[in-house]
């Protein structure tokens, strides 16, 4: 565990990552922070032949990942490492009702069509809810009403310009494409009007990004070595691009030179020439994901809105996490909910009657009668003349 001893010792203990930790704010529970976990997972990983205990693992679960702590530390404390080191080596140690239930949750989530079937039975399955586990029900509960059609970005290549500018990879995500299969369509639609030739890598698989921040690395190891192999075969590209940030966050930390190559599709177009907007753009309220503000420090989409003449309103406590957080609204709903109506009361503070955000589990979140939820490349595409997606 040298590589854990080597990441506490650059923690000063001085407290400023407390500030900004959405459960610390929430129960002001000292290790329910930042300076709280590092000291329960130095412990732990100090006596790797014991289990882990539940106080530790509590605390642990407890954390959303969100980086914020990352952002606000002034010594450099390389938070996520030390937090997939613990749980990885926390996770075969776990009781093994947990194990089962964790592991069926990445191999659902993380598997497209499955998933997308499941959201099907989800439906017709909602009487049997009460035999399932927990965090199985919580996603049954989620499951949209209607389940939209298989977007274009799956069923086909898209076209590419006569004369392509670029050449780029849409990376397609896992949840994203069965909720919200419009979001890569609009991209696509997007890049395309760039100039640039899209390639859509639709049988790469997932990230493992879920199962990263569960805890399962060799899965998590595995599934990138099988999207990297499949963006070998692309040949050569000028950037690989994702419209989930979560999965760019995982991708960008990749060790292969590859992983150089990834960018959230905002901060690629950031770099490209404004597009003319043929809309009058109505206000926006402007959520930034945290795998996007603190896990890749980000913030192009918002300028991005602002070039195509949307007025962005900002939301108060921008950087405070919205509860979402990969699996954890299923595995901790509570802390969960206490998040998620903070950061809806900020919403409703803006009078904005749409919130634009960047991954899914946020525009899912956050999701409310009083707004509709739409991903920043919708907007972008609407605004250059694709099909608007306000209902």
């Amino acid at each position: 565990m040298t590589d854990a001893a080597a990441l506490t010792r650059k923690c000063v203990h001085c407290g400023f990552c407390n500030a900004t930790c959405p459960t610390y704010l929430v129960t002001g529970d000292e290790l329910d922070g930042p300076r709280g976990r590092i000291w329960l997972m130095k412990e732990m990983l100090d006596a790797p032949d014991q289990s882990p205990s539940p106080r530790a693992l509590r605390h642990m679960d407890r954390c959303l990942t969100c980086l914020s702590c990352t952002t606000t530390c002034p010594s450099g404390v390389d938070y996520a490492q030390l937090v997939d080191l613990a749980r990885a080596h926390a996770e075969p140690r776990r009781p093994w009702p947990e194990r089962l239930t964790r592991r069926a949750l990445t191999a659902l989530l993380s598997r497209r069509r499955l998933f997308r079937a499941a959201l099907h039975l989800a439906r017709l399955a909602r009487p049997l809810a009460p035999l399932l586990p927990a965090p199985l029900q919580r996603m049954m509960a989620m499951a949209p009403a209607r389940i939209p059609p298989t977007g274009a970005a799956e069923r086909r290549d898209p076209v590419p310009p006569d004369t392509p500018l670029g050449r780029v990879i849409l990376h397609l995500g896992c949840v994203q494409p069965a909720l919200r299969p419009q979001i890569d369509d609009a991209a696509i639609r997007l890049l395309t009007r760039h100039g640039l030739q899209v390639i859509v890598t639709r049988d790469a698989g997932c990230c493992g990004a879920l199962h990263q921040h569960l805890g399962q690395a060799d899965t998590a190891a595995a599934r990138a070595e099988a999207i990297l192999a499949a963006w070998r075969t692309a040949g050569p590209v000028d950037a690989i691009l994702t419209t989930t940030s979560g999965c760019g966050s995982v991708m960008k930390h990749w060790t292969d030179p590859l992983a150089a190559k990834v960018r959230d599709v905002s901060e690629y177009l950031a770099t490209l020439p404004p597009l003319p907007s043929v809309i009058a753009p109505p206000a926006v309220a402007w959520h930034n994901p945290c795998s996007l503000q603190h896990g890749q420090r980000v913030t192009a989409p918002r300028a991005l809105l602002v070039a195509a003449g949307f007025t962005v309103h900002d939301i108060a406590e921008a950087h405070i996490c919205c509860g979402s957080a990969g699996t954890y609204a299923l595995l901790q709903p509570d802390m969960s909910g206490e998040l998620r109506a903070r950061k809806q009361a900020h919403i409703a503070a803006t009078g904005a009657r749409v919130l634009a955000s960047s991954n899914i589990g946020c525009l899912t979140q956050l999701a409310d009668p009083a707004w509709q939820t739409v991903h920043v490349v919708e907007l972008l595409d609407w605004a250059s003349g694709g099909p608007c997606p306000i209902p």
